[in-house]
């Protein structure tokens, strides 16, 4: 990281996103974040990153926010749907996202997936995959399109989430049939410390808390280091 490049993240309203950005705004790094309404604007702006107002769906709005004179150092993303969404932006959003970083010769994207996506479905219970079945295939589309891109990506699979405070017990691991929970603030943690790992790049791991695994499975944890 330069002290002229920033960091650009989409998926900041809620959830990981949000305390993503807290994490990278307490370590003095610049942010640029995305956010498709402005209610949480005052919010972002207030610990110091600065708004775009943009929706991943609309490939004009997100080029128009990446494709700019300052350098984006490494791209962000947490996006994903909610049930509610008559469109889930988990592949269509992420791909855009995608392509505009290759457009604006970003250096690094991070992308938050979902345990259950891609190889790592052979963790997933037969209900978790009855419920999450189609999120899962778009979020593995939106990983394949990252891989494809030629982009240096880390892609982040975290199992079950819980919104309580880091328990500093968040582990990654290569090992795609591992599960359990873990906090958000936890893999905010996690997707910081990958930023300037060399090792993450181009690897795909799975994040759960060592303390709230599903069975009893043995695993090599991945070190950032």
């Amino acid at each position: 990281m330069t002290s002229a490049s920033y960091i650009f993240l989409a998926g900041a309203s809620r959830g990981i996103g949000r305390e993503i950005a807290q994490y990278l705004t307490a370590q003095q790094l610049k942010v640029k974040a995305l956010l498709r309404t402005a209610t949480v604007a005052s919010e972002l702006e207030g610990i110091g990153i600065e708004v775009v107002q943009g929706d991943a769906l609309n490939l004009g709005d997100i080029e128009r926010a990446m494709v700019t004179d300052e350098p984006i150092h490494t791209v962000i993303s947490t996006i994903g749907g909610l049930p509610s969404d008559v469109e889930r932006p988990d592949y269509p959003g992420n791909r855009n996202l995608i392509d505009a970083a290759v457009k604006a010769g970003v250096q690094k994207f991070i992308l938050v997936s979902s345990i259950g996506a891609g190889n790592s479905v052979v963790a997933a219970s037969p209900q978790v995959l009855e419920v999450l079945g189609k999120v899962l295939a778009e979020k593995d589309k939106a990983e394949q399109h990252l891989i494809a891109s030629g982009l240096t990506y880390t892609i982040i699979r975290p199992g079950g989430l819980k919104s309580e405070p880091a328990t500093g017990n968040g582990v990654l691991t290569e090992d795609p049939h591992i599960i359990g929970s873990i906090n958000r603030a936890d893999v905010a943690q996690l997707v910081g410390r990958s930023l300037n790992s060399d090792r993450a790049n181009n690897k795909i791991l799975s994040a759960v808390d060592r303390n709230m695994l599903f069975g009893q499975r043995e695993f090599a944890e991945f070190s950032l280091g």
